[in-house]
């Protein structure tokens, strides 16, 4: 993890703690040819030192693919046999956030059609979405409207390797889990919209989202592993915990110093109103 990753995660474990609620870790390791089992163990590693402790057993999306395959199969879709280069050329950049919304060009081919091409490649299969407008109020964005079928278009929820999409996953494991408050960086507000549609779908309960600010090096770019002198193992090394704590309660606009503290200082009188709704946050290091 990074300071980005950090700050987001003291944000979600706060708002939770502070209702008398339950702090849920889960492991997205659903592709597994990027996870590592040594990566998951630093992550838990670096939460408790930070005093984060976590609730339940985590789920694990690596070992649930037969319940997403349960509900994919209650889903409206169809197999879409676009490239990537197929994709790029049938549809424009959206202006907000750079995505390029499916032009449907696999949408109406006939089961002959589909049978024949794929002969040659195996296809993703994507949800059917509606010309439905979506509409959610934000613990830090207010409300967000968007239209699905003009803003976002028929999402891949299963690959064409047979693995399963984040999108159907992360609404499955929340409905599984009962999550009732969603705590992530804003680059995902976008998520929410089809996300929302899939819990109606599903019959899961929708939950509140919070789309915190990203942090940013001083080149102006968002933190990433690239960021070495900002990431955990760096942090662990020249600070405590409670510095740590403090640094982000500083950044998030919870307290008017950086002084250290400990998480569980902060919960008492926590609210979103009192973290900062910039649309990001550039940190230097000292």
């Amino acid at each position: 993890m990074h300071l980005g990753n950090v700050y987001c995660a003291l944000l979600s474990w706060l708002s939770a703690k502070s209702q008398g609620g339950e702090w849920l870790v889960r492991i997205e390791d659903i592709d597994t040819s990027r996870s590592r089992q040594e990566f998951i163990d630093l992550i838990f590693a670096d939460l408790e030192w930070l005093g984060l402790h976590h609730d339940g057993i985590p789920l694990r999306q690596s070992l649930r693919s037969e319940i997403y395959q349960e509900a994919f199969d209650r889903l409206d879709t169809y197999p879409c046999f676009c490239t990537r280069a197929d994709l790029l050329a049938a549809s424009a950049p959206h202006a907000s956030d750079g995505r390029h919304v499916y032009a449907g060009t696999c949408r109406g081919l006939s089961l002959e059609q589909q049978r024949v091409r794929a002969l040659t490649k195996a296809p993703s299969f994507r949800l059917r979405l509606p010309d439905q407008d979506i509409e959610f109020n934000d613990l830090m964005r207010g409300i967000q409207r968007g239209n699905l079928a003009r803003e976002w278009g028929d999402i891949v929820v299963k690959r064409a390797d047979g693995g399963f999409a984040y999108q159907l996953a992360v609404v499955v494991d929340d409905a599984a889990s009962g999550v009732t408050e969603i705590v992530r960086g804003d680059d995902l507000l976008s998520s929410s919209f089809p996300q929302i549609y899939l819990y109606q779908k599903l019959g899961g309960e929708v939950p509140r989202f919070a789309h915190v600010p990203l942090i940013y090096n001083v080149a102006g770019q968002r933190l990433a592993k690239r960021d070495k002198d900002l990431d955990m193992e760096a942090l662990r090394q020249r600070y405590s915990p409670e510095q740590v704590i403090g640094i982000i309660a500083n950044i998030s606009g919870l307290r008017p110093t950086d002084a250290p503290i400990r998480g569980t200082e902060l919960m008492e009188g926590f609210s979103w109103d009192k973290v900062t709704h910039a649309p990001a946050i550039t940190y230097v290091a000292p």
